[in-house]
């Protein structure tokens, strides 16, 4: 395919960041005695903040209440900020080596992430990336989050280019389904979760990293 726009995901795409966020919930859950573990953050992985919020106080409203559930929350995020904070959110392979070939081939590419756009911008600052990446897409951008499509056809439009010449580049299954409901392209670079066929089947390619999308492209 001729590509003309990239869209990256962010969170286990750009930066390995998933394993914090969920190092930071459990830090959380086992404090105020929440019962989680790694199944329940990767059934919800890849979705937006506040879906994943509601999804919480559903589940566990009704047993600790409320308010502790909303403090299990804020401390989840608290945690994961101190980590940010102490630079543990790491470049994934390969990042800097494809945004180096997209631009010498003249490609343009923006973040949609259904992460805050506070918390893209600390990322990208932090890593000094910040000049790299001045388009952007955040969960506060649109009204419904991945799986919907909704986030990959608002990116792709500030592109301007065709579903055909786009690629999105994803680590999750709900930013894969996004993709296909967008019937925009999709690689697959699995970080916490490799894909079964149904979700293989979906994509383009599934690559082990960034390194493989650069010579996928060439």
């Amino acid at each position: 395919m001729q590509v003309k726009g990239v869209i990256f995901d962010m969170d286990g795409l750009i930066f390995d960041t998933e394993q914090l966020y969920y190092a930071g919930a459990q830090k959380a859950a086992d404090k105020f005695g929440i019962p989680y573990d790694k199944d329940l953050y990767l059934d919800l992985l890849g979705i937006s903040d506040e879906e994943v919020i509601k999804r919480y106080h559903e589940m566990f409203d009704h047993k600790f209440g409320k308010t502790q559930v909303s403090d299990f929350i804020a401390a989840s995020y608290e945690n994961t900020k101190m980590m940010f904070a102490s630079g543990q959110a790491v470049l994934k392979p390969g990042v800097m080596e494809l945004l180096a070939y997209l631009q010498a081939a003249k490609i343009d590419w923006i973040i949609a992430s259904s992460n805050q756009r506070k918390v893209i911008d600390e990322l990208l600052f932090r890593a000094d990336l910040s000049k790299h990446f001045p388009k952007i897409v955040s969960c506060e951008d649109v009204l419904r989050a991945k799986p919907d499509p909704a986030i990959f056809l608002a990116a792709q439009a500030i592109l301007g280019t065709k579903k055909a010449e786009t690629l999105v580049l994803e680590d999750s299954q709900n930013g894969v389904l996004a993709a296909f409901q967008a019937n925009i392209p999709v690689i697959m670079i699995p970080d916490l979760l490799p894909p079964d066929e149904v979700l293989a089947a979906k994509t383009r390619a599934v690559l082990p990293s960034l390194h493989e999308v650069k010579n996928y492209l060439s």
